[in-house]
């Protein structure tokens, strides 16, 4: 097990290097300093000593990947890209463009991330499997029919539709919860309740038709005709045999999503005003700030292997036939 452990952490490295150097890559292609300099000034007319100086403070007068003119030993360490990524490594994200600490704004700006990615999550897993598992009973007859249409409906609406319709029917219309906005302690609640709604119901249609289908191939193998033959009621089947049968490949799913809950929802958030991570990388990609967009990448990227792996340990608790070599 560590050794499978210490294996998989190593194979992350060359990844994150890959990562972040094809963020650096496409980020740099859009932009160059000059750009994010002009950005960061917000002037119209700026002069090019302002933009030199801008791009001397904090980094960018270096060539990006190779400096030719630096000494044999320091070509790829006197770089835009050596001095801002390498240090991701140790967690070092440094100040964002307008100088704010990026670690102090991540570890605020998680927590509405978390309040409103856990009650999604929770509810929405709970709401597809019991949906699935209606439609696994009723099999083949009409009930089963009209529920894959319902799911094929809610899989062809954009989150777009969702969000705005929900913001117009229950805040403008009803006046039943603020349109946008967030607050701390138990007044986010009322915040939080359209987007965790609209969340839900966005992910109906593709979680309860996945679901269907795991039942569905569950219930065509011999140990549910085996229980079925011994008089077993299909409720008990169904609930007993099946939905425990089913859970690793459940398991994978959830497991895997966990860590990146962090990072908050990016239409969600920005949408409904939430300050959490998803509408702080929004803003910096408007922003051009590059120092955040690739902190974002390189926590995304880290938290995604970290789900990888949650996910292949998970199975040994299971189905503790798997082993982890």
């Amino acid at each position: 097990m560590l050794a499978y452990i210490v294996r998989r952490v190593l194979y992350a490295i060359p990844i994150l290097v890959g990562v972040n150097l094809i963020t650096f890559v496409l980020f740099f292609v859009v932009n160059t300093p000059d750009d994010m300099a002009r950005m960061q000034l917000g002037a119209k007319r700026v002069t090019s000593e302002a933009i030199e100086k801008w791009k001397a403070e904090r980094g960018y007068d270096k060539p990006l990947l190779f400096n030719a003119a630096a000494p044999r030993g320091a070509k790829l360490t006197q770089t835009v890209f050596y001095e801002k990524s390498v240090r991701l490594f140790a967690f070092d994200f440094g100040a964002a463009e307008d100088n704010r600490d990026i670690a102090n704004e991540i570890r605020m700006r998680m927590w509405p991330s978390l309040a409103l990615a856990v009650p999604v999550l929770i509810v929405g897993l709970a709401v597809n499997i019991t949906f699935a598992l209606f439609m696994a009973f009723f099999r083949a007859t009409y009930l089963d029919f009209w529920g894959v249409v319902l799911c094929v409906a809610l899989m062809s609406i954009s989150a777009l539709f969702y969000i705005i319709g929900g913001q117009y029917v229950a805040s403008k219309l009803w006046h039943l919860v603020p349109i946008s906005g967030y607050a701390g302690g138990f007044d986010a609640a009322k915040f939080l309740v359209l987007p965790v709604l609209i969340g839900v119901l966005a992910g109906i249609g593709s979680g309860g038709r996945w679901y269907r289908t795991l039942f569905l191939e569950e219930m065509s193998r011999d140990y549910v005709r085996t229980a079925r033959a011994k008089g077993l009621a299909e409720s008990v089947v169904l609930f007993r045999h099946v939905l425990k049968n089913a859970m690793i490949p459940i398991l994978t799913g959830v497991v895997v999503v966990i860590p990146l809950l962090f990072m908050g929802s990016l239409l969600s958030e920005s949408f409904f005003g939430i300050p959490g991570l998803g509408s702080y990388t929004i803003d910096a990609i408007q922003a051009q700030d590059f120092a955040v967009v690739r902190s974002m990448v390189f926590i995304g990227s880290v938290l995604y292997i970290l789900g990888l792996l949650l996910t292949d340990l998970s199975y040994t608790l299971v189905d503790p036939r798997i082993r982890l070599q």
